[in-house]
């Protein structure tokens, strides 16, 4: 960084934080007194997940004034290191006693405002990141950019061309996007598992394909080599990544700050919503501090608003707002939700004879299976880590489908919380291409289906891609604002019908940057 550079990001960073040390001091005060704070901003995003770190860039260069609103952690402001996958800490999971790993979840905890949440409906479990970097902080940082003819099958109103040749190489650039050297994903020991579950993919008659992330793998390449620290090889992922990783609190958000017209609020959770006469908004909004404990209790009113929180963050606060505030919402908030056909499978006796998977695995997932051209199984399967520090010989797939039968979300007002009808009826072909997958993987290279994971051998209730209930072009117009409504945009998953074929991420990237680049050429935001 030249000294120019250094000088204006130090002055913005302590401006940043007097202004928020203020902030935390008369919110002390107010509170003593019952007085709840006033707020009176041009435009608030809520959530900053990849729509909103994308929205916050895109309005900050355009000269906008923007405060984003996170109910997360600042996790580079505090300080606190992420937790690894076998000892998890206080930053793992989202204010609960236990760990909330998809496995293994033998570790007590005290209640912290940690990086991971799990969102618990009957039928179905929902992992969702929080902090400031969403999402981004605890995936498997997996870039995949979907099949055009299945795009063009879920979006056949937006221009796939523009699309592929513009917004997709403009956000794996933005995102900085690589792929693993060859040579040392064949040396490496960490990725056994994956040169295996290809070696037995091919024997099965799948096609393998090399799956490009947002992991700096030259920097993994110095943590094998012990030349800076271990992350993705020392068991750090779905708790969030020390180092290595580029999440967007490194990337978008990042170059969001220095343009000066960024503020980001964290551990600030809003509420419910009101509309106004004037067509601005009034947010309820609580402070909380890192055990979960309010703070304060704040107001803010804004002209525009951007709701980033998230497929289920943002279904949350427009159905409940409508319930509790009588908040105009479109007769398709909530329809068209999908779970993007993630469907888990494993198998156990892999290799048991001759090293199995490995003791040592890499985090970050680099090899997957491209099904997708089987018309009675189509399928994209991720060939996924299980760092369990210790060699179980089993593999773990995480299976990408179509989803046939969408479910819906509502909002129940008793119980002031959301409903998912979604069922084992909704994963039906999900299952199918599963065992399908599992026999023709076991029949040709030995193995069983693996109990020693999920009942039944199927973990049809996990499900870290939560997609839909606010579709683009349904629920929203063409570029994400949302119906009925002047000053109100969605930009995030939820604008996905339910499926999109891969790991989703880099598609709500690309869309983001359609909607708030036309939304700003229509002057939404003048």
């Amino acid at each position: 960084m030249d000294r120019k550079k250094f000088i204006k990001t130090s002055a913005l960073a302590i401006s940043g934080f007097y202004f928020l040390q203020s902030e935390l001091f008369y919110a002390t005060e107010r509170k003593n007194n019952n007085i709840k704070e006033n707020f009176d901003v041009p435009i608030i995003i809520v959530g900053s997940g990849y729509g909103g770190a994308v929205s916050a860039l895109r309005l900050c260069e355009a000269g906008k004034k923007v405060v984003l609103l996170e109910m997360g952690l600042n996790w580079e402001k505090a300080g606190i290191p992420f937790s690894n996958l076998l000892k998890p800490g206080k930053s793992s999971a989202w204010l609960k006693k236990k760990s909330i790993a998809p496995f293994m979840n033998i570790f007590s905890l005290t209640p912290f405002t940690g990086a991971l949440d799990r969102l618990d409906f009957e039928h179905i479990k929902i992992w969702v990141g929080r902090g400031v970097g969403g999402g981004s902080l605890v995936n498997g940082g997996m870039a995949v950019t979907p099949k055009e003819s299945y795009f063009k099958e879920v979006f056949p109103h937006l221009d796939a061309e523009k699309f592929y040749n513009h917004y997709f190489p403009l956000v794996q650039e933005e995102l900085k996007v690589n792929v693993i050297d060859e040579q040392f994903l064949k040396d490496c020991p960490y990725y056994k598992f994956t040169r295996i579950g290809e070696d037995e993919a091919h024997k099965a008659g799948f096609k393998t394909m090399r799956v490009p992330n947002v992991y700096d793998f030259k920097y993994m390449e110095k943590e094998f080599r012990n030349e800076v620290p271990r992350s993705a090889l020392n068991t750090e992922v779905i708790y969030g990544n020390n180092h290595g990783k580029n999440s967007l609190d490194k990337t978008y958000l990042r170059k969001a700050m220095e343009t000066g017209n960024l503020e980001i609020l964290d551990l600030h959770r809003v509420q419910t919503i009101q509309l106004n006469n004037d067509k601005s908004y009034t947010l309820n909004v609580q402070q909380i501090d890192t055990s979960g404990t309010l703070v304060t209790d704040k107001v803010f009113t804004c002209k525009k608003l951007i709701l980033s929180a998230g497929t289920m963050g943002t279904l949350q606060l427009l159905l409940e707002s409508h319930a509790m505030n009588n908040l105009p919402v479109h007769e398709n908030i909530g329809k068209n939700w999908g779970n993007n056909g993630n469907f888990m499978t494993g198998r156990n006796w892999v290799k048991p004879l001759s090293g199995g998977t490995g003791a040592k695995q890499s985090t970050i997932p680099v090899g997957g299976i491209d099904n997708w051209d089987d018309p009675e199984h189509p399928f994209f399967t991720e060939i996924a880590p299980l760092p369990m520090g210790m060699d179980v010989a089993t593999a773990l797939y995480l299976l990408i489908n179509r989803v046939e039968k969408k479910g819906e979300v509502a909002y129940h007002k008793a119980n002031q919380s959301l409903t998912l009808n979604w069922d084992e009826s909704n994963t039906v072909k999900m299952k199918e291409n599963a065992q399908y997958f599992i026999q023709k993987m076991n029949k040709a290279n030995g193995g069983t289906r693996s109990h020693l994971l999920f009942n039944n051998g199927f973990g049809a209730d996990i499900c870290y891609h939560p997609l839909g209930g606010c579709v683009l072009g349904e629920a929203t117009n063409e570029y994400g604002k949302l119906k009925n409504h002047d000053n109100l945009f969605v930009l995030d998953g939820s604008l996905i019908p339910g499926t999109i074929g891969v790991n989703p991420f880099v598609t709500i990237t690309a869309i983001a940057e359609y909607c708030i680049e036309n939304l700003i050429k229509q002057n939404e935001f003048a």
